[in-house]
């Protein structure tokens, strides 16, 4: 009796083991195997070769590598700022609740985050082309322009109009993540403090900040975890060079490229771990900052 009890006990183990079978296989082990590649030096064709730390030594000192970094943290920075701070304002307005219509605002502001990544950067780059973009020829027929401006060829104004596209994109996603957590927060807190003489702005930023931080939290570190994998939008803009003069070039797209189109595998796969430990680093400062003891 007891041993059969046992046995279906471990019955539940049969029930996870198709989801834990299928990650190790597609997903644990190709990380463990990348990060051997890492040590090596293989182009997918022969045999890897042993390197030891030299593709490491080579990416702390790499160029295009630290420029690619900048390039995607000024592309992030840039878009999550207005991202989280406005998705944050129309989230507090949408939660009202005697507003009207607020339900067809929610499901117009999230329909950018339905439209696939490279699909956005494509249509970007259409309406910004030099020759044929409708953003020249309108400006030109309403006489603000006299001759077509060849947008693609400022470095300033390439990162930020990936950075429009990644605030168009995701704003409302974020939104929702913010009405989410408006909506865990009792109303006894800021009627308590209406009855107080409490302001809506201070009930803002004394109780509603507060007891969203947490939720905050969670926006930042995704968001940074997603903005320093920037990849569709960029390539898509800039047909994959990341121009001008690798402006556009963010972290992995600089991967890609050694690893996908010039055959450096083992690099490749250095880059994405050094990518891994930026992540993890700025996580971990951002839980810190969060978190700190007064």
């Amino acid at each position: 009796m007891f041993s059969n009890a046992i046995k279906k006990d471990n019955y539940g183990y049969l029930f996870i083991a198709p989801f834990f079978i299928i990650f190790f296989i597609f997903g644990f082990y190709p990380i463990l195997y990348s990060l051997y590649l890492s040590f090596t030096n293989w182009n997918g064709l022969d045999a890897p070769a042993f390197v030891g730390f030299e593709n490491y030594l080579r990416a702390f000192t790499d160029p295009v590598f630290f420029k690619s970094l900048f390039n995607t943290f000024f592309i992030w920075i840039i878009s999550v700022i207005p991202q989280l701070t406005i998705s944050l304002v129309l989230a507090v307005i949408l939660t009202e609740r005697y507003l009207k219509g607020k339900d067809f605002f929610r499901a117009v502001f999230f329909f950018p985050n339905i439209v696939t990544a490279a699909s956005l950067g494509l249509l970007v780059s259409l309406m910004f082309d030099w020759k044929s973009g409708s953003v020249n020829q309108m400006l030109l027929s309403l006489g603000i322009l006299n001759d077509a401006i060849d947008w693609k060829h400022n470095p300033l104004f390439m990162r930020l109009l990936v950075s429009a596209i990644l605030f168009f994109q995701y704003f409302g996603y974020s939104m929702l993540i913010y009405i989410a957590g408006l909506q865990g927060i009792s109303h006894e807190y800021s009627e308590a403090a209406q009855i107080d003489g409490a302001s809506k702005v201070q009930i803002f930023f004394k109780i509603t900040i507060p007891l969203l931080k947490p939720i905050i939290l969670f926006q930042v570190i995704t968001s940074l975890i997603g903005g320093v994998q920037i990849f569709d939008q960029p390539y898509m803009l800039t047909e994959g060079s990341g121009a001008p003069n690798d402006s556009t070039l963010t972290s992995v797209m600089y991967l890609y490229r050694t690893a996908f189109e010039q055959n450096k595998f083992g690099y490749g796969a250095t880059l994405a771990f050094c990518l891994f430990l930026v992540i993890g680093i700025l996580s971990i400062i951002s839980f810190v900052v969060s978190y700190r003891k007064k």
